[in-house]
């Protein structure tokens, strides 16, 4: 097992003994009620605001659904054969910040062929008409944002602005492969009502974002709309697909700050939004703090998702579609969503929860996370020094319900961490 070192505070590498002693000590208050009963526990991600008598509120806790649980086999309560065994931190290949910095590098390097991020504006219409959000309440105007893509494909942004006084923090809410508007419309109404200016995003080609897209052979020519599965003739040595799904986040988030320039960015995804979370905050740190829900497992998991089996993800979350991008770790000796986990979290005031549902009516369900929950918030704990307002990760495993979706009970730990959460950026 290879020994991990992050810094001291006085520049000089810091024991994984001495890390581990310090977090118990500072942040063994915050041990309190973390995950479902029945979950692994883990650390709060912060402490709570002042509550009566200065004490601070406890970070939500709820208990699994047993009626639902009664429904499920044995496999939705126990480690799968393949989680037997395995030592994880071999498996995280990020141990410094070079080794952050050169993954960053290399997964930018990939999505646009060694440009960089794009430092391109979007086209804005302030304040449209948006029937989608029409049954939001206290919203001053939305405006429209556009990116133009390539092969004629534009992503559509809504930049929903609070009528109440805006708090400085921009949340990003990203919506999956077709799941219904009910879990985006209720997340972003719970920012609003806190004073969040929020922007809202689709997958391409999904929802607002249907359109056709011109022939990769005979540009004149214009297709149907594709489906994600579709898009192999796309890819190429001079362009990738995955441009499609992470510039409207680049290029909407310039805009931000060019402009109204917030002191914080939160982002937030479901199903397929969710693995666009863990994408995308892992490679711009711009965003401070990200909540991806039913999005990603790592790799060698994914066949031990107890339904569907196995759990393989869709065509741009597979190493089939894009081997060059999720083998860009080291040689094939790491797995890619570990180390996203932990350059989502490490960094001044970032963060990352993931958010699982044990009984997920779609995916990335049971409790294989488990064996690799303490490794990774403890990996990013080593290289944030120990303390947490250089870093942090940890992961929620939500048993109330069985379906796909952001729950009432995720959703209030999500704005507890939100409002518990001191930005200093």
């Amino acid at each position: 097992m290879k020994e991990t070192q992050g810094m001291n505070g006085t520049g000089k590498p810091a024991s994984r003994r001495a890390l581990i002693g310090g977090m118990l000590g500072g942040l063994g208050a915050t041990v309190a009620a973390s995950t479902v009963v029945g979950a692994v526990a883990g650390p709060a991600l912060a402490d709570g605001p002042a509550g009566h008598g200065g004490k601070a509120a406890p970070r939500p806790v709820a208990p699994v659904n047993q009626e639902i649980a009664a429904r499920f086999g044995p496999e939705y309560k126990t480690l799968p054969a393949a989680a037997a065994g395995v030592d994880i931190e071999p498996l995280i290949a990020m141990h410094s910040a070079d080794d952050i910095a050169a993954r960053r590098a290399a997964m930018a390097g990939y999505i646009w062929k060694g440009a960089g991020l794009p430092t391109s504006l979007p086209t804005v219409e302030k304040g449209v008409d948006a029937p989608d959000f029409a049954s939001l309440t206290g919203v001053r105007r939305i405006d429209r944002l556009t990116v133009p893509l390539r092969y004629q494909v534009s992503a559509k942004v809504y930049d929903i602005v609070p009528q109440r006084a805006w708090n400085r923090r921009l949340a990003l809410y990203h919506n999956g492969h077709g799941e219904p508007f009910d879990t985006m419309l209720r997340t972003v109404q719970a920012l609003l009502d806190r004073g969040y200016r929020v922007m809202a995003y689709a997958m391409p080609f999904h929802h607002w974002n249907q359109q056709q897209i011109a022939d990769p052979k005979d540009p004149a020519t214009l297709l149907p709309n594709p489906s994600h599965r579709e898009l192999p003739p796309w890819e190429s040595e001079e362009f990738s697909t995955l441009t499609f799904f992470l510039e409207p986040l680049t290029v909407t988030l310039n805009y931000a700050q060019a402009t109204y320039r917030p002191k914080s960015v939160e982002m937030i995804g479901l199903s397929g939004g969710g693995w666009t979370t863990t994408v995308y905050s892992a490679l711009d740190p711009r965003v401070t703090r990200s909540y991806p829900t039913a999005g990603s497992l790592p790799f060698f998991l994914r066949a031990a998702s107890p339904k569907p089996s196995p759990t393989t993800g869709d065509f741009e979350q597979t190493k089939a579609s894009f081997p060059g991008f999720y083998a860009a770790a080291t040689a094939g000796t790491s797995d890619d969503f570990l180390d996203m986990y932990v350059l989502a979290s490490v960094g001044r005031g970032r963060g990352q929860l993931q958010i699982l549902n044990r009984f997920d009516e779609c995916c990335f369900n049971g409790v294989s996370h488990r064996v690799y929950q303490a490794p990774v918030r403890d990996r990013v704990a080593l290289l944030a020094g120990g303390r947490p307002d250089q870093g942090r990760w940890d992961l929620l495993e939500d048993a109330t319900h069985d379906d796909h979706t952001i729950s009432p009970y995720a959703l209030s730990v999500i704005l507890w961490d939100l409002d518990t959460t001191n930005v200093t950026t």
